[in-house]
């Protein structure tokens, strides 16, 4: 009964907000994005305490700016998801581009797959949706969510375009093939881990758990590695995908030195992209919640 209220529930905001123009879809979500701030008390001490360490050298009322902006990024990017399913190569010309995609048609020739590292920044559902409907559809490394009916009415959004999706608790077999076959697979590398899954490395001054699935990929495949972002440019007023340079992962006779290195370099890559868009980032996430041996908690 209650997966089914939540999925009607999800259904029909979805669709109320996708009938609305989105000039006026994305002012509505600004408004409830405004009252999540002021209601959600404890993910906007998560997000207070994340700034307070990641950017001190920042005053707290350009802080609290920046989680402001944390909350009318996420309100955005809930309505582009909302009216993703009307989504055409021509409706969003105007206010969707991509920028370094000669880096991703570069890797992909090499034939050996590709693997774009990205992160809870700007619109990352837009990102591979936008990817696919202009003709590259890639696989996406996501978590299942609790209630099946939604997570399968998520997804068949997410996979319109020929995506589809590798669940984060059975995706190596999958991430493998889709390298050995040529592919392209996203993957959100900005989240906390636990080991063994994670190895710690820094991330803005602090360690942090990190997953080192794609470093091992990387390293037996010779897949590339490019990071991938979609973010809102306030210069333009619309989304811009962009590629990065590719991201080399170290190959010598010490596997496991190979795997601190490679992801270290990965995270390294998506700091400087959240510096760049600080109040675009998921900030309100705890993502120095494991600590390493003997450490106190931060949260």
């Amino acid at each position: 009964m209650r997966e089914n209220l939540e999925h009607w529930l999800v259904v029909a905001v979805a669709r109320g907000l996708g009938r609305l123009p989105r000039g006026v879809a994305r002012a509505a979500a600004g408004v409830l994005a405004f009252l999540a701030y002021w209601l959600a008390g404890r993910l906007r001490r998560v997000g207070t305490r994340n700034l307070a360490l990641a950017l001190p050298e920042l005053s707290s009322k350009t802080r609290k700016k920046i989680l402001r902006g944390v909350y009318r990024s996420l309100g955005w990017q809930l309505v582009e998801f909302c009216r993703m399913t009307r989504y055409t190569p021509g409706n969003t010309r105007a206010w969707l581009r991509t920028e370094g995609l000669e880096r991703y048609r570069a890797a992909q020739a090499r034939g050996q797959g590709v693997l774009v590292i990205t992160g809870h920044l700007g619109a990352w559902e837009l990102s591979s949706f936008y990817h696919s409907m202009m003709g590259h559809p890639m696989g996406m490394v996501i978590r299942r969510l609790d209630n099946r009916r939604l997570d399968e009415f998520v997804n068949g959004i997410r996979c319109l375009h020929g995506n589809y999706v590798l669940h984060k608790d059975d995706f190596g077999r999958g991430l493998l093939q889709a390298m050995h076959a040529g592919g392209t697979v996203g993957i959100l590398m900005d989240t906390n881990m636990t080991p063994p899954q994670g190895v710690f490395v820094e991330f803005f001054g602090m360690q942090a758990c990190t997953a080192t699935g794609l470093a091992h990929v990387a390293r037996k495949t010779g897949a590339a590695v490019l990071p991938g972002f979609m973010v809102w440019e306030p210069a333009e007023r619309r989304y811009v995908l962009h590629f990065g340079p590719e991201i080399e992962i170290p190959h010598t006779d010490d596997v496991g030195a190979d795997i601190v290195e490679g992801t270290r370099r990965c995270t390294a890559v998506i700091e400087a992209w959240i510096r760049r868009y600080p109040d675009q980032w998921l900030w309100i996430h705890r993502r120095w919640k494991t600590r390493p041996a003997g450490e106190a908690g931060i949260y």
